[in-house]
């Protein structure tokens, strides 16, 4: 993996050229959720693969505190704000003037605010596995910080906090840096934000998603934007089922 400075946090990224028979000369940077990486959300998923072979450029980084990037232990560290701000960096190191943005649950917070802050810079925004929670609610309950600083795995009775525990240890993460992240990267937008957001927007959230909140409640608060329902698919499936694929091509195709 490559890397570079974001204001002094050491943050990991690939860079890969389009792989398909007509490059599009068109840039796709991916913002990965709590806990995962890179790795685990576009690559393993197909994503990336995907893309490049529709011909898009696609960079792709490890948030701060996640995969190969720095991990940092200060909850001020990871607000959404701050985290918005290194993807820009990122497109600003590559020189990347306009790119469309695709996050998936935290990464579709982030995506959020850095449409919200730098409206000029995306040309689209894809927010997958996050709704209405977007602006009701304030990110994953408190209670996964909980999980994430448990003695083990064993320890753990709620459904939900195991489900995020075994995934952070599946993809061997550093444990006491997402509790963290979860801690500071709590950051909400208004009705009124969200309704600044300028920029052509696809909400994609799974039918069994019972993290997200309402896709399409959220996609009626944005001006340019539209949903999709991944059929079937809870929190963790719906990132790479094919049909979100299709409909983010789709999309794309449409600008």
């Amino acid at each position: 993996m490559l890397s570079f400075s974001s204001d002094g946090v050491r943050l990991a990224y690939v860079d890969l050229a389009p792989t398909g028979d007509t490059p599009r000369h068109e840039t796709i940077v991916l913002v990965h959720g709590f806990g995962s990486s890179h790795m685990v959300n576009w690559v393993n998923t197909q994503w990336t693969r995907t893309l490049t072979h529709a011909g898009y450029r696609v960079v792709a980084l490890d948030n701060r505190g996640h995969g190969e990037s720095e991990k940092l232990y200060d909850p001020a560290a990871y607000s959404s704000q701050i985290m918005a701000e290194d993807v820009r960096r990122l497109m600003d190191h590559l020189e990347i003037p306009r790119a469309a943005v695709m996050g998936y649950s935290m990464g579709a917070r982030i995506s959020a605010h850095l449409a919200l802050a730098h409206p000029a810079r995306l040309k689209a925004l894809l927010l997958g596995g996050l709704g209405i929670h977007l602006v009701e609610g304030v990110g994953l309950p408190l209670g996964i910080a909980d999980a994430m600083e448990a003695p083990s795995l064993d320890d753990l009775t709620d459904p939900m906090q195991r489900m995020f525990r075994a995934f952070a240890e599946a993809t061997k993460s550093d444990l006491k840096a997402l509790a963290a992240c979860i801690r500071g990267s709590r950051q909400t937008l208004s009705v009124a934000q969200v309704g600044q957001i300028a920029v052509p927007t696809l909400v994609s959230v799974g039918t069994a998603d019972d993290v997200a909140g309402d896709g399409a409640a959220l996609a009626a608060l944005i001006p340019d934007a539209e949903s999709f329902a991944i059929s079937g698919r809870d929190h963790n499936l719906a990132v790479g089922d094919k049909s979100h694929k299709q409909a983010v091509l789709a999309f794309l195709d449409r600008l």
